[in-house]
């Protein structure tokens, strides 16, 4: 069952009267951001300032479409600040690491601008991490400071395992919820319920597996996100010896053959993957898909590839009323994440 505080703002019932999480392209308050404080998540230290750098470029773009909070470790105040410059707000707090996607509420809405924030269990992508206590609690603590009542769910889910569209629909993958690092005591009936319960969905749809090497354990903004109702822009490539190749089309065969919460056919929108790159011999996850959607604009990657124009037309098609900013992506992704990744919408009320 679900826990709820019962000190300060936070809400003491469980949230099942019409709340749910809105669609990324619905109106926000703010866009949360972390700034990087660990340096071992990145190759060297030239690879972490470099990445510093980038995450105070993700912040000013978007703060050119929306308010922008970045949560920093108290010692990296002065760091931050100077980095980000005055469009971008502060807020010190306790943080081992920078995506907050991933240790971030998950934002819900209701009738009469009723809010919560889900707050999930985070458990470092199923172990893979060390000394990541602090962000166990920068959910909560995001919260208290938001003045945001608070659900406490009983899942290990990170952001980045799930998209939704804002009526009724999710998508996610089973090679992450799924896995047995995450939430060994339940079946994927069980996890269906929570995510129903939490987020307002009543249709899970379920890929299969993830970008190849993902450190995530298959997260679909990897891979997949929606663009609006009815319509998912995906990551493929026409290369049959990537081993993404067999994993894409099998998402693509899912998707066509799926339907929304409301009955609808899926429309896909194709965005061709860069080429393979490695670190330290292991894939670099660069996607398209991996954006941030702000009130009237998109943020999106380039990775230095000749397939970064190509995307940059197809995200433009796709978002005909947003204004598309493209900013290099390829420092963030050495860390394991991108773009939306390391950023958390707030919706507007």
């Amino acid at each position: 069952m679900t826990t709820t505080s019962t000190e300060g703002p936070f809400i003491t019932d469980h949230p099942l009267d019409g709340l749910r999480m809105p669609g990324e392209w619905e109106r926000h308050a703010r866009c949360w951001m972390a700034w990087p404080c660990r340096p071992e998540t990145w190759p060297d230290e030239e690879a972490f300032d470099a990445a510093c750098a980038s995450y105070a470029e993700v912040a000013r773009s978007i703060a050119g479409f929306e308010p922008v909070t970045m949560v920093c470790d108290p010692a990296d105040v002065a760091e931050a600040s100077l980095a980000c410059g005055g469009g971008v707000q502060i807020l010190p707090l306790p943080i081992s690491d920078s995506w907050i996607r991933d240790t971030g509420p998950s934002f819900v809405l209701g009738d009469g601008g009723r809010m919560a924030g889900v707050h999930w269990r985070f458990n470092a992508w199923g172990g893979n991490y060390p000394n990541c206590d602090k962000d166990r609690q920068v959910g909560r603590l995001l919260l208290e400071q938001a003045g945001v009542p608070l659900v406490e769910a009983p899942l290990v889910l990170e952001g980045g395992a799930f998209h939704v569209d804002g009526q009724g629909t999710l998508i996610t993958t089973e090679q992450c919820l799924l896995n047995p690092n995450r939430n060994p005591g339940l079946n994927r009936e069980e996890i269906e319920k929570e995510l129903r319960l939490h987020l307002g969905v009543s249709t899970i749809l379920w890929l299969g597996e993830g970008y190849e090497q993902d450190e995530t354990d298959g997260h679909v903004d990897e891979i997949a996100c929606f663009v609006r109702p009815g319509t998912v822009l995906m990551l493929t490539t026409d290369d049959p010896d990537d081993p993404n190749h067999r994993v894409f089309q099998d998402n693509f065969d899912r998707l066509r053959l799926a339907r929304d919460a409301r009955g609808r056919e899926l429309e896909i929108i194709p965005i061709r993957q860069p080429a393979r790159r490695e670190q330290k011999g292991v894939r670099l996850t660069m996607s398209y898909t991996n954006l941030y959607i702000a009130n009237g604009g998109i943020v999106m990657p380039a990775f230095e590839d000749p397939a970064d124009d190509e995307a940059y037309r197809t995200v433009r098609k796709a978002f005909p009323d947003r204004e598309v900013v493209q900013i290099p992506a390829l420092d963030i992704v050495r860390g394991g994440g991108g773009i939306h990744c390391i950023t958390q919408q707030q919706p507007a009320p």
